[in-house]
């Protein structure tokens, strides 16, 4: 099941839209922003009954 969210990157600020595989249950993976090309983390969170939330926070050396 694929959701969008709209989220903020931490490099440039910009609002962007992630498409999210919710059907993978929760999960930690980088991802680079469209706008500026800094890798970010995306924390996805989802529940046993199919909600979710996504957060992002920069890329940690």
């Amino acid at each position: 099941m694929l959701e969008e969210a709209v989220v903020t990157c931490p490099a440039c600020w910009q609002d962007i839209v992630l498409e999210l595989d919710l059907s993978g249950g929760s999960a930690r993976y980088a991802e680079d922003c469209p706008v500026c090309c800094r890798p970010m983390t995306v924390s996805l969170h989802v529940d046993s009954e199919g909600g979710f939330e996504v957060s992002v926070e920069p890329e940690s050396d």
